[in-house]
């Protein structure tokens, strides 16, 4: 009964396909093939179309028929014209100030799609470096962890020995094996979450769900970072697509306001016509002359007298929208200028904390270097040594772990002030 479901998995087992990644490789496909960056184009894309669409009455047209029809007595209109053999109708909106302001403020709004495009896709590179990080730290632990998992073997088959011998107790040794078993459950752990990051980071990048995407080991790109917090709070400022996106559409809110004010001047429109009329339609007889051509060309004339209360309620809309915005910029300009600032001074926390890892790790390697000296010598057991390597590859984990926290501050300040992504798309030369 349990073939059916392996059977049913075999096939995606043999799909699913591990792409082997570097961090800028992992950026560059994000860049093209991320869904959520994708949808971001379309949505800009779109509003390219609006503008198009919105100014389409000041592009000349030209309609060209038939109102082919037999007249029994006075020949009557059809849609609006006589009958003709062949009609043809050009329009062209030649002066119009409402309708000037509207495609005005479609491209505004076109424009600020494109900051929001600029933000999403700075959102995903910084996610998608976050998944390539976390990936390769579970790769990195669980190469550790495999180590430990061997050196506490050996310790507990030490510990086991000396309890035959009778120089243990009993407890030491399944003390010991709780330790091997305790690393062995902290492999599978770390060994999940790998799995895990690098599904989700090839649903990011695009792939197919069932693939994976592993990172590659290499020196990350070297990240120039801002000297202060001011200058950090400046930059983040200066480079922000949101407040640039809130900008463009208290812009686009202003243009409406506009429009809705200017619909009380006059409009002015092209227009031209052509009838190639016949005489089966009784022309001659009731007018006093027949033209087979017939053509006129002019301008429509409309000038509001009364627009009526939506043109100024449209206004009042807009302008408490535009306040509305103001209010919006204010406080979205000081949180940025003080995440900036947060951000700096977590790097400067997770830098020192990298640091002091790394000196304690450093502690460890050189007592287990003059543990192994002593071991050679015959002055050391072996349970000793084990030990103490076993401490080197947790100060290991602790290192690596300090140093992912270090990564992804230095990350989150990069995403703050917009400069992410020319960061991470830089030569690799070693990130410190």
């Amino acid at each position: 009964m349990r073939i059916a479901p392996l059977l049913f998995a075999f096939p995606l087992l043999l799909s699913a396909e591990v792409h082997d990644l570097t961090l800028r490789q992992s950026v560059d496909r994000a860049l093209r093939q991320n869904p959520e960056i994708l949808m971001a184009r379309f949505d800009e894309l779109r509003a390219a179309e609006n503008v198009q669409q919105v100014r389409d009455p000041f592009s000349p047209k030209l309609f060209v028929g038939s109102g082919l029809a037999y007249s029994s007595g006075m020949p009557m209109s059809i849609g609006g014209t006589v009958p003709a053999i062949i009609q043809a109708q050009a329009t062209q909106t030649f002066y119009n100030k409402q309708l000037s302001y509207q495609v005005a403020a479609a491209r505004e709004n076109a424009r600020g799609a494109g900051f929001d495009t600029s933000a999403r896709r700075d959102q995903v590179v910084f996610q998608v470096a976050n998944l390539h990080l976390a990936a390769a730290r579970a790769v990195r632990l669980a190469s550790l962890v495999r180590q430990q998992v061997e050196s506490f073997d050996k310790i507990a088959g030490a510990v086991r020995a000396r309890v035959l011998e009778g120089r243990e107790l009993a407890i030491e040794a399944r003390a010991a094996d709780f330790r091997v078993a305790q690393a062995k459950q902290r492999l599978k752990v770390l060994e999940s979450e790998q799995a895990q990051n690098e599904a989700a980071l090839a649903i990011a990048l695009g792939f197919p769900g069932e693939d994976r995407v592993r990172p590659v080991e290499e020196e990350l790109p070297k990240i120039e970072m801002p000297a202060s917090e001011v200058e950090a709070a400046k930059e983040a400022l200066g480079n922000s697509k949101q407040l640039r996106r809130l900008e463009s559409a208290l812009q686009a809110k202003q243009l409406e306001a506009h429009s809705a004010r200017a619909a009380r001047y006059p409009k002015i429109d092209l227009v031209s016509q052509y009838a190639l009329a016949a005489k089966f339609n009784n022309f001659e007889d009731y007018y006093r002359r027949f033209t087979r051509h017939n053509g006129q060309i002019g301008m429509s004339f409309q000038i509001p007298l009364f627009a009526g209360p939506a043109a100024r309620s449209q206004a009042a809309a807009a302008s408490i929208d535009m306040n509305r915005l103001r209010v919006e910029i204010n406080a979205t300009r000081d949180r940025i200028a003080v995440d900036a600032r947060k951000s700096f001074q977590d790097v400067q926390t997770a830098q020192a904390s990298r640091d002091l890892a790394r000196m304690d790790l450093d502690i460890t390697r050189e007592r287990l270097g003059v543990a192994l000296a002593q071991f050679e010598e015959g002055r050391l057991p072996l349970r000793q040594v084990e030990e103490l390597r076993s401490a080197e590859s947790e100060k290991w984990v602790l290192f690596y772990d300090a140093q992912v926290v270090a990564e992804r501050a230095q990350l989150e300040l990069l995403r703050q002030s917009g400069t992410i992504l020319a960061a991470l798309q830089q030569e690799a030369r070693g990130w410190w």
